[in-house]
């Protein structure tokens, strides 16, 4: 069962009847009759393959089913907020959204172009804003247009959710988890979690984007990630997420096999001579170099290069005598391969936090709060490891 053959209007009759505890009581708050209810709730459970409800003499206690949808759609209804929001234009919102043409819409959804348009213009009338725009053959959402295609991405994940919990409890595990992997988680954390957790989840598929925060941090607060694995950000400016901690992780200056440097324990005065690749500014990589040369007193060393990618960043640093600071997880297979040795390792006020940044209104399902329990043991394994003199990964 997918969620665009639900209807959102009886969707909040089951929600309220979850809330009051009688189909009388949530007609009254929907405006809709009791027989109405009545039938919209025996399809959807008929739907589901599960009772989202006892009858009971006294009223309607939800049963394990409605206890995990009844949430789900309040969430959902909370991000679409206006009564006017129908499943049609809701689906026809986000499909313009995502593809940028009425014609990619429809064959996104499989509705028709006039479909798209009467759902789009109904909704534009009905919230009294203008949502989208045309520049030329495409379509441009206005910034009010944006915003309310992010509620609505925010909403389809609630109810997804809902459905695909409900489907585990008849034993079809179909669930995703889609995690937003920023360079330092791919080394050794996430790799350990993911092989952890599909040992005991092996129905569940997991969907790895990888990308700098910059790349990532949009999926995530728009609901196409579930979590972000990275360096975290302090302060976190984004008030509708939050991050958690996993490791401190304490990166080291590199160069390649050979270099002038290699076996000589140089200070930070040797190093500035030499010039950095390194991430852009407002990482939290570029913020620890940049503290660690003021905190003695150096000016800061040419970059010529900026890159976030280790690859690259390798092999800039094989054709020449540039330096670049990084984690020793993230260059282990090259220092075990002989390409490169690590020259000094930063003072410990230098680390930077490795963690999970996840949406604020995140309700972590049960197989998400699993995944996210072994990114928490992968992470002790790797802190504990970091605190080894030898960078051994």
């Amino acid at each position: 069962m997918d969620i665009w053959s639900l209807n959102l209007r009886h969707l909040r009759a089951v929600a309220k009847i979850a809330e009051l505890g009688t189909v009388n009581a949530a007609a009254t708050a929907v405006n809709l009759s009791q027989p109405a209810i009545t039938q919209a709730l025996g399809r959807l459970e008929a739907a589901l393959g599960l009772p989202l409800f006892e009858r009971r003499h006294d009223g309607m206690i939800p049963t394990r089913a409605g206890e995990i949808l009844s949430p789900r759609i309040d969430a959902a209804l909370a991000h679409i907020r206006s009564p006017h929001v129908t499943m049609s234009r809701l689906r026809a919102m986000l499909a313009l959204a995502e593809t940028g043409s009425y014609a990619g819409a429809s064959q996104e959804t499989g509705l028709s172009l006039p479909s798209i348009h009467r759902a789009v213009t109904d909704l534009a009338l009905a919230l009294r804003r203008p949502l989208v725009v045309r520049r030329g053959k495409f379509v441009i959402t206005t910034e009010a247009g944006s915003l309310l295609a992010r509620e609505f991405r925010l909403a389809q994940v609630e109810l997804e959710a809902g459905l695909s919990e409900i489907a585990a409890l008849r034993g079809h595990e179909t669930r995703r988890i889609s995690i937003g992997a920023m360079p330092l988680s791919r080394a050794r954390v996430l790799p350990a979690a993911v092989a952890r957790f599909l040992a005991r989840r092996p129905q569940v598929r997991l969907t790895i984007v990888e990308g700098s925060r910059a790349e990532l941090v949009e999926p995530l607060r728009n609901g196409a990630l579930d979590v972000m694995v990275g360096a975290l950000r302090d302060p976190l400016i984004e008030t509708d997420l939050v991050q958690h901690r996993l490791f401190d992780d304490v990166p080291a200056v590199f160069a390649r096999r050979g270099h002038p440097l290699e076996g000589t324990s140089p200070g930070p005065l040797d190093m500035a001579d030499y010039p950095f690749t390194l991430p852009p500014r407002g990482t939290p990589l570029r913020d620890s170099f940049d503290r660690y040369f003021t905190a003695n007193d150096l000016p800061l060393p040419q970059v010529p290069v900026e890159c976030g990618s280790v690859m690259m960043i390798r092999q800039v640093m094989m054709g020449g005598n540039s330096l670049a600071l990084l984690s020793p997880d993230q260059v282990q297979v090259e220092i075990e391969a002989g390409w490169l040795s690590e020259l000094a390792r930063l003072p410990a006020q230098f680390a930077r936090t490795i963690g999970m940044t996840t949406r604020a209104s995140l309700r972590p399902t049960e197989v998400q709060a699993e995944f996210f329990a072994e990114l928490e043991a992968a992470a002790g394994e790797v802190g504990a490891g970091g605190c080894r003199s030898r960078p051994d990964g």
